[in-house]
């Protein structure tokens, strides 16, 4: 029975760490305006806005063409990360060139 209780909470631990790894996103955009959904799909990624900032899981395309992508649906950005690395004032501006 020990067994099956140290199982069960190292289980429930690893779902939430699961959870609380996949709010966090892949990808961080935070566009200048508020989006007006609070969610979408763009080129197959779902993205959820929530307090100015939208994110989304890893993806295979190259980061510089998500970017592209989050503008043409959301607009200009602030900033933008992938994986934790956010995107410099050249790469942030070359991004946003593509905004709608």
């Amino acid at each position: 029975m020990i067994r099956f209780a140290s199982f069960a909470t190292t289980l429930a631990a690893s779902a939430l760490l699961a959870v609380s790894a996949a709010s966090a996103g892949f990808y961080d955009a935070k566009p200048v305006a508020a989006p007006a959904k609070v969610s979408s799909i763009t080129a197959g990624v779902m993205w959820k806005c929530a307090d100015g900032v939208c994110t989304a899981p890893a993806s295979t395309t190259r980061a510089p063409i998500v970017c592209e992508q989050v503008v043409k649906r959301y607009g200009a950005l602030t900033s933008f990360a992938a994986d934790g690395k956010a995107f410099d004032e050249a790469a942030l501006a070359k991004c946003n060139a593509r905004a709608k």
